[in-house]
């Protein structure tokens, strides 16, 4: 099956795909060997992103991420930087805290107090002479890798080929710099929503251009036929600019007539809906309102988990006399966005189904889908049995 550094090296030369033409199978939609294979060749060593740096503004502050069986804690230092840790104690692996988010001074387990610093050092144990083979300094936490882009903090379990968030960004720098993304605050908190699909199925679907003027009449309406979409090695682009016409409900002819002014943005930044989908599962929606990331955290062959969470520039940076009309804005904007989350929802679950007959192999891909193109050459790299369009036989994953 080959070292997925090679499959890295592979995908980085744009080697021609002998089946560019053809879609990935239904059968690795819910195949338990290709998941477990997409866990190790996809999800460790792939960025993921875990919460904004203003959630985690104070020492001991802390976020955390679960997935793969791990829980990663992302947790402001006295010393002010952020770091990563897994969720685990050096002493019986209990683990340290619980829930999405906290503030600690000190992390202190909860089975033996065993106390760690926020920067990760083992700094108590209890009945330490118990112990003859304990080094503090050798039973610090685990640290993970971790990486701050534009304000936003991304962990990775296994470093040790896919490019970081920045280097996946680096062809956009200069449109994403303009929003101010670093400046920007949480709006709520995380939603965290169970789907019963594949999580292929969820990132597919976002960059599949094609069903926006079929499944979408509202943001057809919105957007008109101004959509594109471009494949940038890990990154995509896509793309569509706000116009006005009659056939427009309430929300849409509110959200285009009442955007208001922002004055760091370009005037064609105003009536932009721009957004990137991160390989291999994480998407930014960019309005010039607010922004918000979405990450599809597989949990199963046939399950995952969106976590998504909106975020905008503080009223200082919003004059008074709009910031009324920008809350207004950003409603309207979350109507528009809801009624196409559920017709998603629909649609996606609808696939899965199709994914799991057995008599889909794979089907045509047309030359404009482009995105779709490139995530599926991706995956067919890592794991070659991609190229079949049924199922091998139980066991294949298995090395002889």
């Amino acid at each position: 099956m080959g070292h997925p550094d090679h499959a890295f090296a592979e995908i980085a030369a744009e080697t021609a795909d002998p089946d560019a033409d053809f879609s990935l199978p239904g059968w690795i939609y819910h195949d338990p060997e290709f998941f477990a294979l997409e866990q190790e060749r996809i999800f460790r060593p792939s960025w993921q992103i875990v919460c904004h740096v203003s959630e985690v503004a104070s020492p001991g502050d802390y976020r955390t991420l679960d997935y793969l069986g791990e829980s990663v804690i992302v947790i402001r230092g006295d010393d002010g930087q952020v770091r990563a840790f897994t969720n685990v104690c050096r002493h019986r692996a209990m683990r340290l805290v619980e829930g999405p988010s906290g503030c600690a001074k000190k992390l202190v387990c909860p089975y033996h107090a065993w106390t760690f610093e926020p920067d990760g050092r083992l700094s108590g144990v209890p009945m330490k002479s118990e112990y003859p083979a304990l080094k503090l300094e050798d039973n610090g936490l685990v640290p993970v890798a971790l990486e701050v882009w534009h304000g936003f903090v991304f962990v990775c379990l296994q470093p040790e080929g896919f490019p970081t968030p920045g280097e996946m960004m680096a062809p956009f720098e200069a449109e994403i710099a303009q929003y101010r993304f670093a400046d920007m605050q949480a709006m709520g908190d995380v939603r965290h929503r169970p789907r019963g699909v594949n999580w292929k199925n969820v990132g597919d679907n976002y960059s599949d251009n094609l069903h926006i003027p079929v499944a979408h009449d509202g943001l057809t309406r919105l957007v008109g036929k101004t959509y594109r979409i471009e494949a940038h090695g890990y990154a995509d682009r896509l793309y569509g600019d706000v116009v006005k016409n009659e056939k427009q409900n309430f929300w849409e002819k509110f959200y285009s007539a009442h955007m208001p002014r922002v004055d760091h943005l370009p005037d064609a930044a105003h009536g932009r809906w721009l957004y990137f989908k991160l390989w291999p599962n994480m998407a930014f929606d960019i309005y010039a309102d607010q922004i918000d990331f979405m990450q599809w955290l597989p949990t199963g062959p046939t399950s995952c988990l969106l976590r998504e969470v909106a975020y905008c520039l503080p009223d200082a940076f919003t004059p008074e006399n709009r910031r009324r009309e920008m809350k207004l804005v950003r409603y309207a904007n979350w109507r528009i966005n809801r009624v196409v989350n559920q017709e998603d929802t629909w649609l996606i679950e609808r696939v899965q189904q199709g994914m799991q007959s057995r008599t889909y192999g794979n089907g045509p891909i047309g030359k404009s889908e482009v995105c779709l193109r490139s995530f599926a050459k991706k995956i067919r790299t890592l794991i070659p049995e991609a190229r079949q369009p049924f199922a091998p036989a139980p066991g294949w994953s298995k090395p002889d």
